[in-house]
This record gives structure tokens, sequence and C-alpha cells, in this order.
């Protein structure tokens, strides 16, 4: 069942999330499968659990033949608790994002280009992952969210942010 969305102006969003203590109960994957199912419901390549008013650290994501995101390379349903980022290397790229809280905007982002992340499924399980393009850039993305930072915020040249159908007229929004 989809859950709503904080927008963008809601304090909640601007919260840092507590860490997940206890692992593969009932109500941490009714929490995940109402998040999935918010995410697919909205064409979301991602969600945080903040978004949802869930001050957890908790990320999904997933890209499979997404309206929103037609042009780039698939990635896994994955649902990662207490994550954490390690770039790899020091080379960013920008890249134009959108948010599920910031419906209908996007704006150009730097990120880093590879990174590994870490942390554990909603059975307990350890996930250890390399990535790279726009893999890398959704799992900073969601991340940024446990920490209370939309992706504005990270917006280098605010001319480079605005509604999608003002910025790409009669166009899909580029992505990475």
């Amino acid at each position: 069942m989809a859950i709503d969305v904080l927008k963008m102006g809601d304090a909640r969003l601007l919260n840092q999330a507590d860490p997940v203590t206890e692992f593969d109960t009932p109500e941490l994957h009714e929490l995940v499968s109402g998040m999935i199912d918010t995410m697919r419901t909205l064409n979301g390549a991602g969600l945080a659990a903040p978004q949802i008013g869930v001050g957890l650290q908790i990320v999904l994501f997933e890209v499979v033949e997404n309206p929103r995101y037609p042009d780039v390379e698939g990635i896994p349903l994955t649902v990662l608790i207490n994550p954490v980022l390690e770039p790899i290397g020091d080379e960013m790229k920008e890249g134009w994002e959108g948010c599920l809280s910031i419906p209908g905007m996007r704006g150009l982002v730097p990120r880093f280009t590879k990174l590994r992340y870490s942390g554990f499924d909603a059975h307990g399980k350890t996930i250890d992952r390399e990535v790279g393009g726009f893999h890398a850039r959704v799992v900073q993305h969601e991340c940024d969210h446990l920490q209370g930072i939309l992706y504005p915020m990270r917006i280098r040249d605010l001319r480079n942010f605005g509604f999608s159908s003002v910025l790409f007229p009669g166009k899909p929004c580029p992505e990475e």
C-alpha cells in the first residue's frame, strides 16, 4: 500500500535519521513493503524512510523500465539499512536529479562517480557493493535524506534548478 510522501518544506525532512537496531521484524518488513509500493507507484528510482515521516536509516532503490528514467542502466531492488558510503576516488560529475519530495523539479547536482556502499538488508544480512554511474548517484541522493539533506542544498548554481517542464519543454528530463 502506497504511503504519502512528505514534500520539501516539511521540517521532518531536515532531521537526521536514527540507526535501525532490530532486523527481521514484522514491523520492519511492513515498513519496507510500504516503501517499495510507494516508490513503484510514483515511478521513483529510490525512497528514504524520512520521506514518509519515519526517522530511521532505511533507503531503497530500483530501476526497471522506469518511465521517469528511460535511458539509464537498471538497478536491482535494494533495501539498504544503516548505510555507510565511501567514495572511490575524487571524481565527481554533475547530473540532473529529481525527488519524490520535490515533484516536478530538477536540478544539476554534483556527485561522486564511484562509491562503495555497505549496510544491511531487512533480514540483517550484510550488503557490500561497489557501483558507479546512475546507481552511485541514486544511492548518494537517497542516503542524503538520512542526513536531512535535500538535493537542492547541493546544487552549485541555482540557474540549474527549476521545473522540468520549463527546463526541458516537450522532452523527458535528461539523466546522467
